[in-house]
């Protein structure tokens, strides 16, 4: 197994987390995505928590502008809409990236647990899409297709700083 490449968290960035989020950020292993200002925006979590609890969300999204965005288009009904797409080829995609999230996690650690179990409602499913657009952002455009159309029907772009809108310094 092979650890999925993302960089290791500075203190400066698990205080930007914990202020993003609101709360004390937990078992932050990885950043794997940023800001074009260079704060957190994707964060990797350890699939086993520090209490022993297992942790399916190896990527959780966690910059608030675009929290929001995705709460918005849930809010919306997008979900069922990106649901009715997954048949064909767009089922086909999602279930490589259902596989490649599960590789990414288990290359981390092999949790027994959640073994076949990844994120989002992934391979059949469009259950959350926070952590759809996540693996959008860490794992790169092209692998989830779900994640993808979500990150393009949001109103916050991975290409726009909105950090100071929320209250947070540039890393």
């Amino acid at each position: 197994m092979t650890r999925p490449p993302f960089e290791p968290p500075t203190a400066l960035d698990i205080a930007t987390v914990s202020a993003q989020l609101g709360r004390p950020a937990r078992d932050v292993i990885g950043i794997s995505a940023r800001c074009v200002c260079g704060a957190p925006t994707v964060v990797s979590t350890s699939p086993r928590l520090g209490d022993g609890t297992p942790f399916p969300t190896l990527y959780y999204l966690s910059h608030p502008a675009a929290t929001a965005a995705v709460s918005t288009l849930e809010a919306n009904g997008v979900m069922p809409q990106l649901a009715e797409l997954l048949e064909g080829d767009i089922a086909d995609a999602y279930l490589i990236a259902h596989q490649a999230y599960l590789d990414d996690r288990n290359g981390i650690e092999f949790v027994a647990e959640l073994d076949g179990i990844s994120a989002g409602g992934m391979p059949t499913r469009v259950k959350c899409l926070h952590a759809l657009v996540a693996h959008t952002l860490a794992a790169g455009a092209g692998l989830n297709p779900i994640g993808d159309l979500a990150l393009e029907q949001a109103t916050w772009s991975p290409l726009v700083c909105e950090c100071a809108d929320y209250g947070l310094a540039a890393s």
